[in-house]
């Protein structure tokens, strides 16, 4: 299992849009190594839920639930889409700023390469970012 970050605009699709529906497809990335990371996503991987631009925090915990297809709002085949669904919140959201000063998650691809819509996650910076939150697994 790979753990991941996905990145929305909460003003465009919100974690409690995210829980509301349960599950979504995660669409429109148009970043050639955002759609590298989707390629590599796999059932059962697990992605935290990242609101960017407002609030700039992880604030829920999803799983891929279908690999990586054709994304639907483009007919352009180089583009992809993975489903995913809603596993949990996490009891506290973890913000950017928390993030950029915890020694353990200073390399994290978040704060590296801050522009990337989809990024990856290392397991030890996954299990720093559940003991942030104050959430068990």
């Amino acid at each position: 299992m790979n753990y991941w970050l996905i990145k929305s605009e909460p003003y465009k699709y919100s974690w409690d849009q995210m829980v509301a529906d349960g599950s979504t497809y995660w669409d429109g990335v148009r970043s050639y190594p955002a759609r590298v990371h989707l390629r590599a996503m796999k059932n059962g991987d697990i992605c935290l839920f990242y609101h960017s631009n407002e609030g700039k925090e992880i604030v829920g915990i999803t799983r891929v639930i279908k690999e990586a297809y054709q994304d639907p709002t483009t007919d352009d085949e180089k583009w992809v889409a993975v489903d995913v669904e809603v596993v949990k919140p996490l009891n506290n959201s973890v913000t950017l700023a928390q993030i950029k000063s915890n020694d353990t998650l200073a390399n994290m691809a978040l704060v590296k390469q801050g522009r990337l819509s989809v990024g990856p996650v290392q397991e030890f910076e996954f299990e720093e970012i559940i003991k942030l939150s104050n959430t068990s697994l």
